[in-house]
């Protein structure tokens, strides 16, 4: 989905940025190229009629400023590279200068993958801190432990967890424009397997708004935040996984997976919003779910809800 961005003259290095790549008419020319479609740089250079070189450059200045992404998709002649517009409005607040301005735009609010508020899992399961094993492996019973708090690494095969945000001084921003959770989860294989593909699903306030499928139950290497003593066997590492609702969807990773939006899922409504993620039983591939903290796998973060205003 095509972002919105904001900026005031506080977002020096991004002003600037985005004027650079915006001060050039070709530049200009192959955003409103790719304002419908994606394109790869030789079909840019043909219908600009300009050298793939120049095409690349230009591409490049508009990548790094934020404007265009691009990705490597396989092609006749091997991978090629095909370039897409990534943002919908720019805007820049020229009046207001204040930091504080630009950051209360935004509420992120980090939730530790122990303080679920429900859970309905199957085994085999198992739930660790980065101290020690929680429990035993497949004991059901030790997802109510109080010690479940302290889980940085959480495993099972079937089922859900349940978060619940809080939605504290919301009031004080004014309308909630998106909503937004990041975090890192694989597949849950025996041991580890790379190729072990699961269907993830997401629930905003009880309403399915779609998933992502992982491809495997990551290993091979150890997870860069992994504590010593957790065994090279096991699941290492998970990927980073992005949901997002605002006015029009539901997306994951930026791809459109239902119609449920703001409205929809009532998200102004209550005194919190749910996130759910769990894996259903008649999902077509039924693989399990990690779900990682921020002293374990590859990134260093708990489940995040960013609100945006």
């Amino acid at each position: 989905m095509k972002q919105e961005v904001t900026l005031n003259l506080s977002n020096v290095d991004r002003v600037t940025s985005i004027s650079k790549a915006l001060s050039s008419k070709i530049r200009v020319e192959i955003l409103r190229l790719l304002d419908n479609q994606a394109l790869n740089i030789s079909s840019i250079a043909e219908k600009l009629d300009i050298p793939v070189s120049t095409a690349a450059l230009q591409i490049k200045v508009l990548e790094e400023a934020g404007l265009v992404v691009s990705e490597p998709l396989p092609g006749i002649r091997g991978s090629q590279k095909v370039s897409g517009i990534k943002v919908k409005t720019v805007h820049i607040d020229i009046k207001s200068m204040d930091d504080d301005a630009t950051a209360s735009r935004n509420i992120k609010i980090s939730m530790p993958i122990g303080n679920y508020s429900d859970c309905n899992i199957e085994a085999p399961c198992g739930i660790s801190s980065d101290k020690s094993a929680i429990s035993p492996d497949d004991d059901k019973d030790a997802f109510y432990l109080p010690d479940r708090t302290s889980a940085q690494i959480i495993w099972f095969y079937k089922g859900y967890l349940e978060y619940r945000f809080p939605k504290r001084h919301v009031d004080e921003h004014g309308k909630i424009r998106s909503v937004e959770f990041t975090f890192e989860a694989c597949s849950e294989a025996p041991g580890y397997d790379n190729n072990w593909p699961s269907d993830i699903t997401i629930w905003i306030n009880g309403v399915e708004i779609g998933g992502f499928r992982s491809e495997g139950d990551y290993g091979g290497r150890r997870g860069k935040l992994n504590p010593s003593w957790w065994p090279d066997i096991l699941t290492q590492y998970g990927k980073r996984y992005t949901v997002m609702i605002d006015d029009e969807g539901s997306y994951v990773d930026n791809k459109p997976t239902s119609k449920e939006n703001l409205k929809s899922l009532k998200i102004h409504e209550g005194d919190f919003i749910s996130f759910k993620i769990g894996v259903k039983a008649d999902s077509e591939y039924v693989g399990g779910l990690n779900l990682f903290g921020n002293r374990f796998g590859d990134f260093d973060q708990n489940i995040e809800m960013t609100l945006g205003f």
